[in-house]
């Protein structure tokens, strides 16, 4: 008899099963980081999930490839709302501009394992991967783009094709984090920002926040 037959499942069973998925995640992006996507099989993230191979493909039924590209698409949403949270406390277009790629940098920070998963290991892996990547990064693109339409209507930047730009600042990103990723340079990915801030900025004929004074 299914599950529906039997009416709703038990709120314990549903957070039983919602922790092993999340576990499962967790424990591919290590696997993942540190053995890349060819080097790695299921048995290394059932394993490292201490898990069983019956709940890995019950949540992942395709194998390895779906949870990569589960582990892909995650970086996105928490992205989009740490940036959201960030611009909210900023009221001026290029305040708002400053804020979203100060955020961008601090979440690829913070979440290292997910950002070299995203940024190297899932470039070139065929074509199902590379359009599922392109959608994946034409999001970032698009949410860079938003925020750039806005300063263009306030006047606060130059009337530029935002769609050209928006990706233009997403391939400079790009490489300064892979450069952080792969080379280790900078040791602290934060330490780019006042540069790449200016460059990105006066790209667009805004002029760059003053630096904090700090005691």
């Amino acid at each position: 008899m299914s599950s529906e037959q039997n009416g709703p499942a038990p709120h314990g069973a549903i957070r039983d099963k919602d922790a092993t998925r999340r576990r499962l995640l967790d424990a591919a992006e290590r696997v993942f980081a540190k053995k890349g996507y060819h080097g790695a099989i299921v048995d290394d993230i059932i394993r490292e999930a201490d898990s069983s191979k019956g709940g890995f493909y019950f949540h992942f039924p395709n194998g390895k490839q779906a949870i990569f590209l589960t582990l892909v698409d995650a970086l996105v949403p928490k992205l989009a709302a740490a940036v959201d949270r960030a611009i909210a406390r900023e009221s001026d277009p290029v305040a708002q501009l400053d804020a979203a790629l100060s955020t961008v940098l601090q979440t690829f920070s913070r979440h290292r394992r997910l950002s070299k998963i995203l940024l190297i290991e899932a470039v070139g892996l065929g074509q199902g991967f590379d359009e599922r990547l392109m959608r994946t990064r034409g999001r970032f693109a698009d949410m860079i783009r938003g925020y750039l339409d806005r300063a263009v209507a306030a006047g606060a930047t130059t009337d530029l094709d935002t769609e050209i730009v928006a990706w233009a600042w997403f391939g400079a990103i790009n490489e300064i984090v892979v450069r952080w990723l792969v080379a280790g340079q900078p040791e602290h990915l934060e330490d780019t920002l006042p540069t790449l801030r200016a460059l990105l900025l006066r790209s667009v004929g805004a002029v760059p926040p003053a630096p904090e004074v700090r005691a």
